[in-house]
């Protein structure tokens, strides 16, 4: 009987690791995410700004 315990025992622990490993996969890949979306919000708001286009003074030789 303690064998089947112990088995029971080291059982629950794997399906506990697995459940935070799957959890911290997907807090992981929620932030890339959003980082993601804050670059490409970010993107499109630099690219229709106002500013000069081009250089002020003309490049020396």
């Amino acid at each position: 009987m303690y064998e089947y315990e112990l088995q029971q025992l080291r059982s629950a622990d794997l399906i506990r690791r697995a459940d935070q490993e799957r959890l911290a996969r997907q807090a992981a890949r929620g932030n890339r995410a959003a980082r993601r979306e804050a670059a490409r919000r970010q993107a499109e708001t630099a690219s229709h700004t106002d500013g000069p286009h081009r250089h002020r003074f003309a490049r020396t030789a």
